[in-house]
């Protein structure tokens, strides 16, 4: 804060005629700012009231002066809503206007705001300050004044973007995005028209309440209603794009919409002459509101942040979908899920088996990831069409899911019973789905191991490559850990891979599309096409997903080997079946492998938490939900426990009774 004292100041502001009203706040601003944003508040309260006590009514004057003609306008319907003209145009404005500031519109408040709080950490402290301060210093400069031209201009200009809003909402029911989700948008008027009429009467009738204040007043609440309704079918919107695909601009309409609504309504609270407390805080609470947004108005981070954090809801959404089919609920899905990991289990000793003997070929770097990686790639595309499940691709969904539950609460917060309550049906699904693969791909590739020595009269590893595994599994002469949270990273985009092309199936309706292409009509008779894209629908993002996760595991080594990096990857399957490898060969020291049975253990834990933590912060980050209290939920998980331990790797032979929209059916891998 400026040391000078108020009368310095003032002397200032009154001594020089050539101020305008732009140049006397940021004056005024740029004494009060703490120098430190959201600190030393009490001083900047204690300054405000030495100001507003010391003010001269000329200066006052001045101000009402310049306020009688100033424009709001854009004041509330730019700034801290979405802009109208896409992210890529945006982004090239924000970016110009960076390198060549357009010149200050003076008679503007939208810019007038921009220049008075320029400081990039404004909102910090604007936001901690008193409403009580900012109303005093407000009301003493003359913002508030009863002065009738003031206050009638302030009125019209909001009465105007009232308007202009509803106009708006109106106008985005024929965004080609929403008739795609809701044909019969297009048939008859919905809320969104509904609310223009009704707020284009309300103006109407509230501008010749103010010519007369003997005529009628005409109150908001059927307004209110339609907003509500409005409200509802954004939210039908949001559930249908689940079904039939989102996109980043769908999303981008459908937050903007949100942020419109919400604009109309903070307006309706600062017109209401019926209760003068809730206006005036509705005053305060837009000022912040406006305040904050100013300081992101021009920022290229934030608008990078917001645009992909509505990309990240748009993926998010399916893989929350799926989710649901990776939880277990009760003893029979249970069962399922086991059998399923173990069909995985199965299928990987053999990827495994695979894998070793393309190593024993003796390619080029390149030759040898390419088979390698169409080995992952290909076999977890195998384990899919047979529905089964490979353990690690659960966390990627299941955090969506959990992301979901916490957003459905009131305040975006997690209900501490609820979320302790899901963590114990995603915790035993995964543990059953581990034990399924692990639990068959170990004795299975011992098994295969011990024939292959048999029938061709030498080992399927010989000692060096023994050595070479065992290194690999362990945590201490290797980088296993390191390596299995690698491999949960590439575990983590493959979900994020699924929720993209599942989206990007529904969105471009691809069954429909397969039903009805030429080249299949020629092909495929009507039976076997019709089969073929509901196949797709069902399963275009799985399968996508389980092949660039193969690619990925695959190329990881040899990306580590163009940068010389010590890169790999360690999955607890595929460990698990190497680790059946080596034992095979070295049946006689069995039990010398138990330390190394806990470290695939150990790397099935990485593989997990490390994909399951990625996809639940991206799925808090991308619905603007968060977990709350640890401590809370914690406490919940624990008495959970203690009540009922046995169900934290086994089922209860019923579901739960509120654990009914919790699970669902298995789905493949």
């Amino acid at each position: 804060m400026n040391a000078s004292s108020e009368q310095a100041l003032l002397a200032r502001l009154e001594g020089d005629d050539t101020l305008d009203l732009a140049d006397i706040l940021r004056l005024i601003v740029d004494w009060l700012r703490p120098a430190q944003a959201g600190r030393s508040v009490a001083v900047v309260v204690s300054n405000i009231e030495k100001l507003v006590m010391a003010l001269d009514e000329r200066l006052a004057k001045r101000l009402e002066t310049e306020l009688e003609s100033a424009r709001h306008l854009t004041l509330y319907t730019e700034i801290g809503l979405f802009s109208r003209r896409g992210f890529m145009r945006e982004f090239r404005e924000r970016l110009y206007d960076r390198l060549n500031p357009r010149p200050l519109d003076r008679a503007s408040l939208k810019d007038l705001l921009a220049y008075v709080f320029h400081h990039r950490h404004d909102g910090r402290w604007v936001v901690a300050l008193p409403s009580d301060a900012w109303w005093r210093l407000l009301e003493g400069l003359g913002f508030l004044s009863a002065s009738p031209k003031v206050t009638m201009r302030a009125r019209g200009e909001v009465l105007y973007a009232l308007e202009m809003l509803a106009v708006w909402v109106a106008a985005e029911e024929l965004e080609p995005e929403f008739l795609r989700l809701d044909p019969d948008l297009a048939k008859h008027h919905s809320a969104f028209v509904a609310l223009q009429r009704e707020v284009a009467r309300y103006v109407e009738i509230y501008r010749t309440w103010l010519a007369d204040d003997t005529a009628e007043f005409h109150d908001d609440k059927h307004i209110r209603v339609l907003l509500e309704q409005c409200l509802e079918q954004i939210e039908r919107l949001r559930k249908r794009a689940v079904m039939r695909g989102s996109s980043i601009s769908l999303t981008h309409l459908l937050e903007r919409l949100d942020q419109t609504l919400a604009r109309i309504t903070d307006l309706l609270d600062m017109l209401d002459p019926a209760d003068i407390t809730a206006q005036r805080a509705a005053i305060m609470q837009l000022f912040r509101e406006l305040v904050i947004a100013n300081a992101e108005r021009n920022g290229l981070w934030s608008l990078w942040q917001n645009n992909v954090k509505l990309l990240s809801r748009s993926v998010t959404e399916q893989a929350s979908e799926t989710g649901e089919h990776y939880i277990t609920a009760n003893r029979s899905e249970y069962l399922h899920m086991l059998r399923s990991g173990a069909g995985a289990g199965f299928i990987i000793a053999f990827m495994a088996l695979i894998k070793i003997y393309i190593e024993t070929l003796g390619l080029t770097p390149g030759w040898n990831t390419l088979w390698v990686s169409l080995n992952y790639g290909l076999g977890f595309v195998l384990i899919h069409i047979l529905h089964f499940t490979v353990a690690t691709k659960q966390p990627a969904m299941t955090a969506a899911r959990l992301a979901a539950a916490i957003e459905e609460t009131e305040k975006g917060t997690a209900s501490p019973a609820k979320l302790a309550e899901l963590m114990i049906l995603v915790g035993r699904s995964q543990f059953v789905a581990v034990l399924g693969n692990v639990g068959v791909a170990l004795p299975v590739a011992i098994l295969v191991g011990w024939l292959y020595g048999q029938l061709l009269g030498a080992p399927v590893l010989d000692a060096e490559r023994v050595d070479y595994q065992l290194d690999k599994l362990s945590p201490f002469a290797g980088l296993a850990l390191f390596h299995a949270a690698i491999a949960g990273v590439w575990l983590f985009v493959a979900g994020l891979i699924s929720g993209f092309f599942d989206n990007r199936c529904a969105y471009l309706d691809l069954p429909a599309r397969l039903r009805a292409h030429p080249l299949l009509m020629h092909i495929l008779p009507d039976g076997a096409r019709d089969r073929f894209a509901e196949f797709i629908g069902h399963n275009y993002g799985a399968l996508a997903g389980n092949f660039f996760f193969g690619i990925l595991l695959g190329s990881t080594a040899y990306l580590g080997y163009l940068l010389h990096l010590p890169l790999d990857i360690q999955h607890v399957a595929f460990g698990s079946a190497n680790l059946g490898y080596v034992a095979a060969t070295q049946l006689d020291q069995m039990f010398t492998m138990l330390p190394y049975f806990v470290f695939v253990l150990l790397i099935g834990t990485v593989n997990l938490w490390v994909s399951f933590g990625l996809a639940l912060y991206v799925a808090l980050r991308a619905r603007g939900a968060r977990i709350g209290a640890l401590d809370r939920v914690l406490k919940a998980y624990l008495e959970r426990l203690r009540e009922r331990p046995r169900e934290f790797l086994l089922p209860p032979a019923q579901a739960a009774e509120n654990a009914g929209d919790s699970g669902g059916k298995q789905g493949p891998a």
